[in-house]
């Protein structure tokens, strides 16, 4: 059987998430401990405490939510006695999660993927002043379709983009706020069933943040890659990937780039994958194959998810 364990990103945080994991395994929290001694500061009252909103800011969410993924796969691979690379045979990211992903396998160090997220994040956020670009889900049309609709809804001054391409379906825009609010008057004309405005802090994978792609590419630049030991489908070219500079070109290039997460279920479907294994915070990219008959999807959120998983093994 093939698996690939998979890692979410923005989105899927929630208060709270990983403390079940941080109170039971000595192994989580010196995860938690060591990103909170990276960033110099504790994320950890920020992922256990009681502000969303500091939570949701962008420069936290990114290394918050790889912390928990990454304990995640630790306690994985103490109650199994295994090393995750006798476990999966891929594993993939949502846009934050590559970075997740890339961890856990050991393709990068902890510390580095906590500091990067971090100034990911800050560089997304600073790329574009606050107000100026949004993101809108559309819901119920095909990928054609809303090629066509971010034509329409674009003009000379004011675009977006095709940001996130999720699932047969569900698709998510990233522009100019005039253009996203133009989709979310206009989409039904289409024969949209939904557009929905996204409460985001930035207008993530699209070119309006083209500053925190050249950020990205000075400072991956300055982090030492160990060899990509699990292949990655990264989300730039829907394929799995083992050199070490295709997969830290991805990454750069996915800053602006378009999340190709349906071409990448495809993809698992091409490799023969039979089991998807969700590691981390919630459960959206586990709900996006329910409906794939020869994919069985898992999400590990709870102790008992992994002791339960860790059975099948």
């Amino acid at each position: 059987m093939n698996r690939c364990f998979v890692f979410p990103g923005q989105g899927s945080q929630s208060l709270g998430m990983g403390k079940e994991l941080f109170d039971n395994f000595k192994l989580a929290k010196d995860v938690f401990y060591e990103v909170d001694d990276a960033l110099n500061f504790k994320l950890s009252d920020v992922i256990f405490g009681d502000d969303e909103n500091a939570l949701n800011i962008t420069q936290n969410t990114q290394p918050a939510l790889m912390t928990v993924s990454v304990a995640t796969a630790r306690i994985v691979e103490e109650l199994s006695g295994k090393p995750i690379q006798q476990i999966t045979n891929y594993v993939a990211g949502h846009s934050l999660g590559e970075y997740s992903a890339l961890c856990a396998t050991r393709a990068l160090g902890l510390s580095d993927t906590a500091k990067i997220l971090k100034l990911r994040g800050e560089a997304m956020q600073k790329a574009v002043p606050q107000g100026v670009g949004g993101m809108v889900a559309v819901l119920g049309l095909d990928y054609e379709k809303v090629e066509k609709l971010t034509i329409e809804a674009s003009t000379h001054e004011y675009k977006c983009w095709i940001a996130n391409d999720n699932t047969v379906g569900q698709v998510v825009l990233s522009g100019h706020i005039q253009a996203i609010d133009k989709v979310v008057e206009i989409a039904k004309q289409f024969g949209a069933k939904r557009a929905m405005k996204l409460t985001v802090s930035a207008p993530f994978h699209c070119e309006l943040i083209k500053p925190a792609m050249d950020t990205m590419e000075q400072e991956l630049d300055k982090i030492e890659f160990n060899s990509v030991s699990v292949p990655i489908i990264t989300n730039v070219t829907a394929k799995p990937q083992t050199d070490v500079n295709v997969v830290k070109n991805g990454l750069v290039e996915q800053v602006c780039g378009r999340v190709r997460w349906r071409e990448t279920i495809d993809e698992m479907l091409n490799l023969s994958v039979s089991e998807l294994v969700e590691c981390g915070s919630g459960k959206v990219l586990s709900g996006m194959v329910r409906r794939v008959e020869s994919i069985n999807s898992v999400s590990l959120n709870k102790i008992s998810d992994i002791e339960d998983f860790v059975k099948t093994l």
